[in-house]
This record gives C-alpha cells, sequence and structure tokens, in this order.
C-alpha cells in the first residue's frame, strides 16, 4: 500500500482513495519540474527595462499539465458542502435555495452586460428595475425611504448608523452612547465602535429577550439610540419591541433595526410600524440572492421620515424625462457616496425576480414556511436536545448543551460528528447568552423528508452521546478527507504556506 498522505484516513486500498472519495494531494505535492499546461512561443527580444530587478529564480508555482490542473481543481470542488448537496442548518445565516430562474434572468444579455458608467439615457430599464425594488423593500417595511448603495449587511448597519449620528449632529445633539442587547445579532457592537460611539450592552431577560427594567435603567440624554435585531438571535420574537422603540424616541435617539431575521416575518409586520428609524436589510437571507463566499453582496438600508434627508447617494428619481440619478446634493444633509456607483446590479436583479415570483401572498408564505420548519425542529429535537428557552420558536430553533452532561460530550464534538453523518454542523456557541449553544435554521426551502432525515440523524447521535459512547465523538469525523484538527494549534501557530520537505530544494 502507498504511503498515505499525512492528515488522511487510512483506506484498506492500494491509492488510498475510498470509493469515488478520491485521495487529493496538495497541488504543490503534484509538482513535476519543467512540465507545463500551456505551449508559449519564446518572446522576441527586447529592451531590458527591469534595471536590474529581473527575477533570478524559478517562480515557485508547480508544474503541473491541464489534465492534472482540472482533475486537482474538480475533485476539490467536489468536495465542498453546499446547499445544492443538502440541508445547511446555519443558524442566523439562513443558508436557502437560490432558485435557479433568478440566475437565469440575472445573465440575460440586457442586464449583465451593463456599464455603470454608461449614459442614463442608455439605462431606463435598469434604473426602472431599482426603482422598483425599492418600491417593494418599502412597502414590505413600511419605511418611506431607501439606500440601495450599501454592499452588504455590515455595510448597511455602518450606512444606518452614520444616518444616525448625521441626525444628531445636524441637531447640535451630541449623544456618544449606543445600546445594544446580548441578543442583538455579532456585528452591532463592532458597527457602533467604529462610528465613534461608545456600546452598553443590555442584557437578556429568562426569556432570551430585552430585559425592560434594564433597558429603560440605561435611558439617558446621551444615548443616541439602540440597535436591536428582530426576531432576535436567540429566535424569538421580541415581544416589547414597541415599547422600546416608544421610550427610545421620548429620550431623542433613534432605533436602528437589524434586519437579519426580516424573513422570519416579512409580509406579517411592517418594521417602520414598530417604530424602527433604520434598518437594513439582508437580500440573501430574505430573498434568496446568493450568500457567502466574498462574493457581491447587497444590504439595503430603510429609512424612516426623520433620517431620509441623510441618506447616501446615489438614488434613483422618476421625472418626466423617465429616470435619473440624484449624484449630486450640494448644500444639503446627504452622507454623499458609500460605495462606487449604484448598488450591486445582479443582486438587485435575483431579488426582484424573487419578489415578482412569490408575490405579497407567497413572501408571507416563504416566513410561514420559515418559522413553520424551525418549530418542527424543536418539537421533534425537544425530548432528546434541551430547548433554550421555552415557547415556540420564529425562523431558527436554539438549544443548548445541557443534554450532553456528564456525557464527556462538547457541543464542538457534537457538531464534528454531524460531519459524519453528512451534515454541516449548525451554528455553535452562539448566541453567547445560551452556554453550549447549538442553533439551527432549517430555513422555508427544506422539505419535510429532508428535515426528517436530519432530525433523525441529531436525535441518533444524542442517544449515542448519553449512551456512553463520548470516545467516538472525540474522534470525529472519521469519514471526511481529513480528520479534526489540533484547533488550538492550528490558531496559535498558524501554517499558511506551503513549504518543500526538508532536503528538497526550495522553489
Amino acid at each position: 500500500m502507498a504511503d498515505p498522505v499525512k492528515g488522511a484516513i487510512p483506506a484498506a486500498t492500494y491509492t488510498g482513495n475510498r470509493g469515488l472519495a478520491i485521495e487529493e494531494p496538495l497541488i504543490f505535492e503534484q509538482d513535476m519540474p519543467g512540465r507545463c499546461g500551456v505551449d508559449l512561443p519564446a518572446p522576441a527580444k527586447v529592451e531590458d527595462r527591469l534595471g536590474g530587478l529581473r527575477r533570478r529564480g524559478p517562480i515557485g508555482l508547480p508544474g503541473l499539465a491541464e489534465p492534472q490542473a482540472i482533475r486537482h481543481y474538480t475533485r476539490l470542488s467536489q468536495k465542498n458542502y453546499s446547499i445544492d448537496t443538502g440541508v445547511y442548518p446555519l443558524g442566523s445565516c439562513t443558508m436557502k435555495h437560490n432558485p435557479r430562474l433568478n440566475e437565469k434572468l440575472a445573465r440575460m444579455p440586457g442586464l449583465a452586460d451593463l456599464h455603470p458608467m454608461q449614459p442614463i439615457s442608455t439605462v431606463q430599464g435598469a434604473l426602472e428595475l431599482i426603482d422598483l425594488l425599492a418600491h417593494w423593500l418599502k412597502t414590505l417595511t413600511g419605511m418611506p425611504a431607501v439606500a440601495m448603495s450599501p454592499a452588504a449587511g455590515a455595510h448597511g448597519e455602518l450606512c444606518g448608523v452614520m444616518a444616525i449620528r448625521a441626525a444628531l449632529e445636524h441637531r447640535g445633539d451630541r449623544r456618544r452612547r449606543i445600546l445594544v442587547p446580548e441578543s442583538a445579532h455579532g456585528t452591532n457592537p463592532a458597527t457602533a465602535a467604529a462610528c465613534g460611539f461608545e456600546v452598553d450592552s443590555i442584557p437578556a431577560d429568562a426569556q432570551g429577550r430585552v430585559d425592560l427594567a434594564a433597558y429603560r435603567a440605561k435611558l439617558g440624554g446621551d444615548v443616541a439610540g439602540i440597535m436591536i435585531t428582530n426576531p432576535n438571535t436567540c429566535g424569538l420574537f421580541e415581544s416589547d419591541f414597541e415599547r422600546i422603540a416608544e421610550d427610545m424616541h421620548k429620550a431623542g435617539g433613534f432605533v436602528y433595526g437589524d434586519g437579519a431575521n426580516f424573513n422570519a416575518i416579512v409580509g406579517h409586520v411592517r418594521p417602520g410600524h414598530l417604530g424602527v428609524d433604520c434598518m437594513h436589510i439582508n437580500l440573501h437571507k430574505t430573498f434568496s440572492t446568493p450568500h457567502g463566499g466574498g462574493g457581491p453582496g447587497s444590504g439595503p438600508v430603510v429609512l424612516s421620515e426623520a433620517l431620509a434627508p441623510f441618506a447616501p447617494l446615489p438614488y434613483v428619481v422618476h421625472g418626466n424625462q423617465g429616470f435619473s440619478l440624484v449624484e449630486q446634493d450640494d448644500g444639503g444633509t446627504s452622507l454623499g457616496r458609500l460605495k462606487g456607483f449604484h448598488g450591486q446590479m445582479g443582486m438587485f436583479i435575483r431579488a426582484l425576480a424573487y419578489m415578482m415570483s412569490h408575490g405579497a401572498d407567497g413572501l408571507r408564505q416563504v416566513a410561514n414556511d420559515a418559522v413553520l420548519n424551525a418549530n418542527y425542529l424543536m418539537a421533534c429535537l425537544g425530548e432528546e436536545l434541551t430547548s433554550a428557552f421555552a415557547g415556540p420558536c420564529m425562523h431558527e430553533a436554539l438549544f443548548d448543551d445541557r443534554f450532553l452532561k456528564n456525557s464527556g460530550v462538547s457541543t464542538l464534538d457534537f457538531a464534528k460528528a454531524m460531519i459524519d453523518e453528512g451534515f454541516h454542523p449548525m451554528t455553535m456557541y452562539f448566541p453567547l447568552v445560551v452556554h453550549g449553544a447549538l442553533l439551527m435554521e432549517p430555513t422555508e426551502t427544506e422539505s419535510k423528508d429532508a428535515l426528517d432525515q436530519f432530525i433523525g440523524a441529531l436525535i441518533s447521535l444524542a442517544r449515542r452521546a448519553k449512551g456512553g459512547e463520548g470516545a467516538a465523538f472525540h474522534e470525529a469525523p472519521v469519514l471526511t478527507p481529513r480528520r479534526r484538527l489540533d484547533e488550538t494549534a492550528a490558531a496559535r501557530r498558524p501554517v499558511l504556506r506551503w513549504q518543500p520537505p526538508q532536503g528538497r530544494a526550495a522553489e
């Protein structure tokens, strides 16, 4: 048998392969000096203009033929887990199906070939699309204005808090404290701090919601506002939200509503009617645009009448001559530009296609199904796992680690064992208000059959953990191409680049 690659799982095969799970070395380990996937003619001699800076050694890239390179990256892609391969239960992140119709529309030549520098007269359809999407967002949230350009949820948070700061400065009010509940979305404190505010945390009550008495005790003339997620990161609706907003407005501050979980209430609740002054909307969470991977995102921000004058540029207006862009606000109160050009057009197309495919009734059903699926998880898992809070949840089910007590199995061990069952782990140890948290969001796009299989796997793992199989959990995963990392060593002594083995000349 060939020597196994370091870190690989031993397999009783000559190749190290396990059926169609192909053992794949690093691309550097496949290097064959002198081999190349392309044939290029020798360049004609030209005057050397590098001034003695010409490279003296090899470039350090591996030599592979074209078939080798194709196989390498194809095999790596086959090791990925994605929403297209199975249930992706990351709580808070909302990993749901991206309808292929939306992808097709975004790739239509008349839309995909647009350029932001085109004359306004040639992009009337695109501006109309942006304007129509803006109308949907304002209608669904009950807000009079929307900034379309923010590039992601966190960028939208920045936009909203900057608008709050601008409004305070415009009235000559130097408030520097923002309240952030413990159950808020994780980026809220960072955004407030980045805008120069002091972050003051509000504890959660025994039901996982904002402690109203603690909140009121922190109100004062120096409070700029509150950043609050609803439903919150515990998957619970903030039942005192209207009172929280009313108290904040009486104190002269603003309410920033984090729209990360708008998918749980879309079509049912308009945040503007609850007293929200600004709220970012993650188009990937609520309206199914692609999520993650470092690609283009979009986080439009809806604004109340009080904050609308401070909206960033540009924005679309509709007049007698058609659609146009307002790109200057000479002497006005706008924040100015937060991003080059007009926002992420590809995401706008996908989101509007999703909205128009579903219609108002369909979007309401999306929220219904997301909440139904989460409560189905909670009901079916409640006897073997321990729910963090009593009662029904919204779009995600939150469990703590009490069911693992005295088993020797941690939340991390449990999550690693899920990988052997063919599932991506849920969100772990978040929110921080719950010890050993396991946060699961099934979304509305999972069928009952898919959820039943997921539920069955988790019940089986919970029973095994309680039945004394802790040692097996410590080894998990064992069926993956690589075993569990030493995560402490990986964090403290990370190996960030490949080095040739000792005895082999450095490239």
